[in-house]
């Protein structure tokens, strides 16, 4: 049998999320911290990993808040191995490639400020994450002055198109 549960991740407005699983997570919740911490300056975050034996969650970071909030989403989550990322002050596109290489890092689920969920599978021997819902589904193609709009949003958070 397996059982299927949606779960919510809690996270201020304007937190940004990345799930992601990994191995080893006794060494690999510090070492991606100290990656976050040495990519962009002045982040914020707080990290929580599922460690599969003894069956804990470790977390650290450099943000209480953000840390208790990680540690809790992640027991909600409850897959081995899984990691989540709360953080303020940058960007996933300023973290991801440097999460992604780290050799203990299997994959990304997702990542994003919007409302975010974790899809969970069940089994009798334990929990796995299927996948991710992030924000709404899209209904409707821009228009040239949404488009316009959007690249002067990207130029201005210092992105440029062409």
């Amino acid at each position: 049998m397996v059982r299927i549960e949606v779960i919510g991740i809690e996270k201020p407005e304007g937190v940004e999320v990345i799930i992601g699983q990994g191995n080893f997570s006794i060494f690999t919740v510090d070492d991606l911290a100290r990656a976050l911490l040495t990519t962009v300056p002045g982040i914020k975050f707080g990290i929580a990993m599922n460690e599969a034996k003894p069956q804990l969650t470790r977390y650290t970071g450099n943000d209480p808040e953000l840390e208790k909030l990680a540690a809790k989403n992640a027991v909600k989550i409850g897959a081995g191995h899984v990691f989540v990322i709360l953080m303020k002050n940058a960007y996933p596109i300023n973290v991801l490639n440097i999460i992604k290489n780290h050799p203990a890092v299997a994959m990304i689920y997702g990542a994003s400020e919007n409302p975010f969920q974790v899809i969970i599978a069940e089994t009798e021997l334990g929990r796995a994450v299927i996948g991710v819902v992030d924000g709404k589904a899209a209904n409707k193609i821009e228009t040239e002055e949404q488009k316009k709009e959007r690249r002067e949003l990207v130029e201005k958070i210092g992105y440029k198109i062409d």
